[in-house]
């Protein structure tokens, strides 16, 4: 549904001769959030969890008087209810800040893993390890920044070396652009079974899944799996699954301190954030199939609109041969030689949504780098625009966002 945002008091943004942004207030319409996939306005229910753990549970999670023993019950269930979203066992799951710093933990762990592991067989403890030279970081190359930011850092460092993996493949038409993580994850435990050298750790950052499809850890056979909390309508913070922290999986922390987390994140926890997230977990649990079909249902009916009012000039860049596709996002291009991605959504009255991830504030107007990784031409490429949708987006929504769209295409090339 249309987000009304008339308390917004300016949104400044370049002219170029086009059309001026006004107070919202002064354009008297409610602009319509097709930005779901950058981040979720939590669910009422979440409020409650995070206003009751504000009032009732401020005590620290590791005292024994009440308020303490409250947030510490908050913080069990939570972690309960995010294990459960994920398939996997409450003691495999460790709060943390966010993704990105579940994303980091995973990177550090794995070098500082392989550096304990090289020191005990110089020392007499293990022989044929394969120790020699350098631990390997293999990534795809449409990583999050937060991962493929530390993978460079790490290369960088000499700590080391990395190897990013192009998920297009040419021998198909349209190019294929696929990820198919349960595969890999068998492939590596076969190989993991038939050799003795130091056994390959798999991580996944499953941000873009959680509260769109169903995610199992069990399933994937993954030994780390991130969990963002803001991209399910939950609080911005996040936790790590870890298959056996420290003893069927290694995990080795990055910070030190008074022993939260069972010393893996140590620090006092944020209760409140936390108890959000157990909040949104269970509401995940509870309603997936039902979120998942209303945002397929609106997805479909935005690429058929879209599909009617531009005809040829459409170009959906999600679209690839064998691959899936999450139920709530279109990326789409229209094309033409003044419609740049980022031009167009300037100009629109109504629409909020992005060209690509928020986080990569650096990228400019640059075409999606991913995009380009998939093989989408630079031209498309950069005329994309991600519009992704939500719980409670509407078709009526929808004709709203196609009628400005037309409406600033049109605006656009009368300027040409």
């Amino acid at each position: 549904m249309a987000k009304k945002l008339d308390d917004v008091p300016l949104v400044q943004g370049p002219t170029f001769g086009e059309r001026n942004f006004h107070h919202f207030s002064e354009m008297n319409l409610d602009r319509i959030y097709m930005d779901y996939n950058a981040t979720t306005p939590p669910e009422p229910e979440v409020i409650q969890a995070i206003s009751e753990a504000l009032q009732d549970a401020w005590g620290n999670p590791s005292s024994n008087y009440i308020a303490g023993a409250k947030a510490k019950a908050i913080i069990n269930q939570s972690r309960e209810n995010v294990a459960r979203m994920v398939g996997g066992k409450a003691e495999d799951i460790i709060f943390t800040s966010g993704g990105t710093e579940a994303n980091n933990l995973v990177l550090h762990t794995a070098v500082e893993h392989f550096r304990k592991h090289c020191r005990a067989a110089e020392q007499g403890a293990g022989h044929q390890n394969g120790c020699t030279g350098l631990p390997h970081i293999i990534t795809s190359n449409v990583e999050h920044d937060s991962v493929k930011l530390v993978a460079q850092h790490l290369e960088k460092e000499g700590k080391a070396g990395r190897k990013p993996l192009c998920v297009k493949s040419l021998n198909a038409e349209p190019p294929s652009c696929c990820q198919p993580l349960q595969e890999i994850c068998q492939r590596i435990k076969s190989l993991n079974k038939q050799r003795e050298r130091l056994r390959i750790l798999l991580h996944t950052d499953a941000a873009q899944a959680l509260g769109k499809i169903r995610v199992d850890v069990s399933d994937l056979g993954v030994d780390y799996l991130t969990i963002v909390g803001h991209k399910f309508y939950a609080p911005r913070i996040g936790a790590l699954y870890v298959n056996g922290p420290g003893t069927k999986t290694p995990l080795y922390p990055m910070l030190f301190g008074g022993g939260q987390e069972r010393n893996f994140r140590p620090g006092t926890e944020n209760t409140p954030m936390i108890a959000g997230l157990g909040k949104a977990a269970e509401l995940v649990t509870s309603n997936l199939s039902d979120y998942e079909s209303h945002m397929q249902r609106i997805k479909l009916y935005l690429e058929e609109r879209l599909q009617a009012v531009f005809a040829g000039r459409i170009r959906f860049n999600s679209h690839f041969l064998g691959s899936d596709i999450l139920p709530n996002t279109c990326n789409v291009s229209i094309l033409g030689p003044r419609l740049q991605g980022w031009r167009v959504l300037s100009n629109c009255r109504r629409l909020l949504a992005s060209v690509g991830a928020a986080c990569h504030s650096d990228s400019g107007n640059r075409p999606s780098h991913i995009l380009l990784s998939c093989g989408v031409p630079s031209e498309v490429a950069a005329n994309a625009m991600r519009l992704s949708v939500g719980r409670e987006t509407t078709e009526a929504d929808v004709d709203a966002v196609v009628e400005d769209l037309r409406e600033t295409v049109q605006l656009l090339e009368e300027m040409n």
